[in-house]
């Protein structure tokens, strides 16, 4: 038989565990034979009594095949040789199962201690039997139902016991030591504390029964349902509050009032990680079984944060409805519960310096409507009737924001833009902010800031007469802001008459469309990018542009008709004209009407500034804007119309001062900021970094400067001049005499002031800007005039003292556009017709031009009346946005003759958000 032939099955048993079970009787010291054994070794291997297996009969090829053999035969000699199986029994060491073989004739002995495996023996049973053991394939990979409910169990049981050890460890913190009181320390630029506010804790603690039932109920119904019967977690609540934010609905809040009272009076820190929150949901449930249901909500409503620095129910009735807790009808605890959920964007008064979204009418409209989903839910709870419920249909009265008299002039508003400074830009949060601490150095210089307040309040006791004058002088509001061209700090802000009595800050936002203080921004595009070549397309490179200089001729034609940059007339969606207007309809050198550009500034005549905008491309003028300083935001008007050249747009005061700072600097822009370093128990958290850029060349920024110093020297500005120093500077003046500006530098300052009338009172929904024909005795409101004294009389007391210094003389830029101007008219001589001769027609006369007239500007040492601005030789008023609109009608903040596309700009009121 072949020696590949197949390997018999082998039989159980074997091996050496096989030779000690041999038979009875076995001579000691010999192994058994197997009990299964019958034959004599010798008939494994040859003939009988034969020494060595026979050659024709032997079929085995090796050891392996022997011991097999050995192992299948069981016959195996009782001696203990170490003959190897493969050996021929009998003579000399044959016998006995060797250590290494079979055994061989000669007795009944067992296996030796070879390396024959003997049978195999069952494997052991795995503890976790993975990957599954007799499967094949992917099936090995795929667990047992035994093995995964095992695992569930053992993972649930893990947690049962991680969660009665944490239980039984964690301890409940003291409240007192949680709610400890702690101030936000505010210093000027000097290094000297200006206010400590803020974070202190205006609370007062009152007992369960002197809250007002109605204000437990509107808590229950807008946080908490089940508060009367949960444990102090509802895990049903967390459900029902994110599927209720997945539908976009109003919620509840994942968090119980316990946790809420927990994590307000018994841990300070406010950080949403997962081991506070791990630890605040243990504290939460051993808090709900060792305290009583009216202890939680009583110290919940006692420790929670209201808004408008109160702490506790006491201090938020006092600083919302100004009364007493117990004195609280259904209607104000509602309020009282809607701003639980967040006075940042609930408290109606607004919060806009912190988020432009928490201005004051989209806070007042979210938190009406929770207010209203409040009552709404507590009737459907059975906790006030629908009769009672119908009693509340107006919106609760509200009281003044601000009652601490430490913020009272402009204090309030250098600690709300120094705070929204510090949340913006920081990874401080409001409520780290809020919870104190925090020691905040400002770049407020206190000196300049007292400066800028004596100057305003100087033209309010002078000239404002509200009660001699309640249809003109009431309303009347200014705005200011001081920024330091080479590092962008604001030194000094004008927010108002008093941050505890006003309480929009006018100097970080006022809607207050800026006039033609913007077309500096048109005459730097001007320089930066060049006008548009006519032939080309709309969308030109700079190579394919021509870069002006102040000496090119644009038109200062009254009603002059607007062209597109190759020659076309503009016209609206409806086929209207633009034919644009300068203020006091004047038109200038006829007959050619050319006027340079440097001219057209100084007298800010409009119609060459807004073709100006036109040939350049007001997506230029944009970015001109942007490049300076400006944000593009709600801020920013469409640059879809002519008129954006003349200051549709409303940036802030502070935006337009750093702007304009920008220039000033040769052009380097460096951010506006007022925090200079935060610090927190003694360790510095942020520092300001100074980030400059470089906006334009210093040839563009300079040339811009050098025409700016016109208007000021012989221009619309000179009532701002300062003696002894440099000034550049630009009025601004809007349509319907609405708003009024001067936005002015020096080497060393940069100072816009704005002027407007405003009804601020909150019952006056609409809000709107209201005009100033008459305002301060004043038959018309310029830039040139109130703006533009404040401004000089700020100015000269803040740099007294500093060293004068004089702007960098600019370098040559650009060419000459429209040197060619059009030949002037010829005289012609009409000749009397002859006889039968018929009669030339007659000329339509179609526009009124104003004879020409040449404004005389008085020498500035003239002496003159302070408030006489004609005599300070302004050489005629400024036009500002006073653009014409289509076929003539006035322009400027009035909408064009068709209805503004979304995003066109009329005025935000809020525009700018911080340093808007």
């Amino acid at each position: 038989m072949s020696e590949h032939r197949r390997k018999p099955p082998q039989p159980q048993g074997g091996g050496r565990a096989a030779a000690r079970r041999g038979a009875p009787g076995a001579p000691s010291g010999r192994r058994a034979a197997p009990r299964d054994a019958t034959g004599p070794s010798s008939s494994s291997y040859g003939a009988p009594g034969s020494g060595a297996p026979d050659e024709g009969d032997q079929t085995y090829g090796g050891r392996a095949q022997a011991r097999r053999a050995a192992q299948r035969s069981g016959s195996v000699g009782a001696g203990g040789g170490r003959r190897r199986a493969a050996e021929p029994s009998g003579g000399g060491r044959a016998g006995g199962g060797g250590r290494r073989g079979g055994g061989g004739s000669g007795g009944s002995g067992g296996p030796g201690r070879g390396r024959g495996r003997g049978p195999q023996q069952p494997g052991k049973k795995r503890f976790i039997d993975y990957p599954r053991a007799g499967k094949r394939g992917a099936g090995r990979w795929v667990p047992s139902w035994r093995l995964v409910t095992g695992l569930f169990l053992s993972f649930v049981g893990g947690l049962m016991a991680v969660a009665g050890i944490s239980y039984a460890l964690v301890e409940v913190p003291e409240v007192d030591k949680a709610a400890k009181a702690q101030n936000n320390v505010y210093y000027w630029a000097d290094g000297k504390q200006m206010v400590a506010t803020g974070g202190e804790r205006n609370r007062q603690i009152i007992d369960y029964d002197d809250i007002p039932k109605e204000m437990r109920f509107a808590v229950m119904s807008a946080e908490n349902k089940t508060f009367e019967d949960d444990k102090g977690v509802d895990p049903m609540g967390i459900a029902r509050a994110v599927v209720n934010m997945a539908k976009g609905g109003q919620t509840q809040g994942g968090s119980t009032i316990t946790q809420q009272y927990v994590k307000n009076a018994r841990l300070g820190d406010q950080s949403q990680t997962f081991s506070r929150k791990f630890k605040e949901l243990f504290i939460s449930i051993k808090v709900g079984r060792t305290e009583s249901k009216e202890d939680i909500m009583a110290g919940y409503l006692n420790t929670a944060y209201y808004g408008r620095g109160a702490y506790g129910i006491q201090a938020a009735a006092r600083a919302y409805f100004d009364k007493e807790a117990t004195d609280l009808d259904p209607s104000e605890c509602a309020l009282l519960a809607t701003v639980l959920k967040g006075a940042t964007y609930y408290d109606p008064a607004g919060y806009p310096e912190i988020d432009p979204a928490a201005n004051q009418k989209d806070n007042t409209a979210r938190a009406k409507k929770r207010w209203e989903w409040i009552l709404d839910e507590e009737v459907k709870d059975g906790r006030l009737t629908a009769a009672e419920r119908n009693k509340y249909r107006d919106f609760p009265k509200l009281a003044n924001p601000r009652s601490n008299t430490q913020l009272g002039g402009q204090t309030g508003y250098l600690v709300d833009l120094a705070k929204a400074y510090v949340i913006r830009n920081t990874n401080i949060t409001a409520e780290q902010l809020q919870q104190g601490g925090y020691e905040i150095h400002t770049t407020f210089e206190r000196k300049k800031v007292k400066e800028l307040e004596n100057a305003v309040n100087k033209v309010r006791k002078e000239k404002i007469k509200p009660k001699l004058r309640p249809e003109k002088d009431t309303h009347v509001q200014f705005g200011g802001a001081s920024v330091n061209p080479k590092n962008g700090a604001i030194e000094a802000i004008y927010g108002g008459e008093d941050a505890t009595k006003h309480f929009t800050n006018n100097a970080d936002q006022t809607g207050a469309q800026v006039g033609s203080t913007y077309k500096p921004f048109v005459l730097a595009a001007a320089f930066k990018y060049g006008v548009r070549n006519p032939d080309g397309p709309e969308v030109q490179s700079n190579a394919e542009r021509t870069v002006v200089n102040p000496k090119s001729l644009y038109s200062g034609k009254n009603e002059l008709k607007i062209q597109n940059y190759n020659g076309s007339v503009w016209t609206d969606r409806e086929g209207k004209e633009w034919l644009q207007k300068n203020d006091g309809d004047a038109s200038y050198n006829p007959p050619s009407y050319r006027i340079d550009l440097r001219e057209a500034m100084r007298e800010s005549v409009n119609s060459a500034y807004v073709q100006l905008g036109m040939d350049v491309g007001l997506e230029k003028v944009k970015e001109a804007a942007i490049d300076a300083g400006l944000k593009d935001d709600s801020s920013m008007a469409s640059a879809n119309y002519p008129s954006f050249s003349l200051g549709t747009s409303s940036p802030s005061a502070i935006r337009m001062a750093g702007a304009y700072s920008t220039f000033a600097a040769s052009g380097k822009q460096n951010e506006p900021y007022s925090v200079t370093e935060v610090e927190y128990k003694g360790d510095s958290v942020y520092r300001h970094e100074k980030e400059t850029k470089q906006a334009f060349t210093s040839q563009v920024a300079d040339n811009v400067t050098d025409v700016l110093r016109t208007v000021v020297d012989k221009g619309t500005g000179t009532s701002a001049q300062l003696s002894g120093r440099q000034v550049a500077g630009k009025t601004g003046t809007t349509d319907g005499n609405k708003s009024a500006w001067f936005v002015g530098y020096t080497p060393q300052l940069s100072t816009a002031i704005s002027m407007y009338r405003l009804d601020d009172d909150e019952t006056n929904k609409k809000r709107e800007f209201l005009e100033m024909f008459g305002t301060g005795g004043e038959e018309k409101i310029h830039g040139a005039s109130f703006p533009a004294k404040i401004w000089q009389d700020y100015m000269s007391e803040a740099l007294k003292g500093e060293r004068v210094e004089s702007f960098p003389p600019p370098q040559p830029i650009g060419r000459l556009v429209g040197e060619t101007p059009p030949p002037p008219p010829s005289p012609t001589v009409t000749k009397e017709p002859e006889k039968d001769e018929p009669s030339s027609p007659t000329p339509t006369k179609t526009e009124t031009t104003k004879p020409p007239t040449t404004t005389k500007s008085p020498d500035p040492e003239e002496s003159c009346s302070q408030w006489d601005w004609e005599c300070n030789g302004h050489g005629g008023v400024d036009g500002g946005a006073e653009d014409g609109g289509a076929n003539g009608d006035p322009g400027g903040e009035s909408p064009p003759p068709t209805a503004d596309p979304p995003g066109h700009n009329q005025g935000n009121q809020n525009g700018g958000g911080i340093f808007g």
